[in-house]
């Protein structure tokens, strides 16, 4: 069984305007909430085994944060160029080439791409996640390529403001 978890990286700093946005770091929401939505992914039964990242430095900071929550160097983060900016298309090649011998793979991203992505993967709709938002849904596959065309069960959807979270 393959599990997929797709994060919007968490909220960024917008404090200088004329900062390229491939380089806005964190801002101090975003600070705070990527370590508490990493611990409480962690909690839930999923084991994530693989942190795949846009290498923008917001998404970058946040996959390292998760990534750390789950007893992982920070430095075991793959960067994947394609991520930033992706498209449904870009996440469809992404985990079609994901390495199959990881089971649970999250893969840190963007809006607008990350949410039509994740409207694809099962019949829950989100009209938007949120930053810091985690979608997960898994498949009785055994290869990545496998894994798009498979029918997929909706797992959790859980964003910082989560009431239920």
């Amino acid at each position: 069984m393959k599990t997929l978890l797709l994060v919007r990286h968490a909220k960024s700093s917008w404090d200088d305007i004329t900062m390229k946005d491939f380089d806005r770091p964190l801002n101090e929401r975003g600070k705070k909430d990527a370590p508490e939505m990493a611990a409480r992914i962690r909690e839930k039964p999923v084991k994530v085994d693989l942190f795949v990242s846009s290498p923008a430095k917001r998404a970058k900071k946040t996959a390292r944060i998760f990534a750390e929550e789950f007893k992982k160097e920070k430095d075991d983060v793959m960067y994947i160029e394609d991520l930033y900016g992706a498209d449904r298309s870009g996440f469809e090649k992404t985990v079609s080439t994901l390495p199959d011998q990881h089971e649970t793979v999250a893969i840190f991203s963007h809006n607008p791409g990350i949410t039509e992505f994740a409207n694809t993967l099962s019949i829950v709709r989100v009209d938007d996640m949120p930053t810091c938002a985690v979608f997960a849904v898994s498949a009785e596959v055994d290869k990545w390529q496998d894994f798009l065309a498979a029918e997929k069960k909706f797992l959790f959807f859980d964003y910082p403001k989560n009431p239920i979270g």
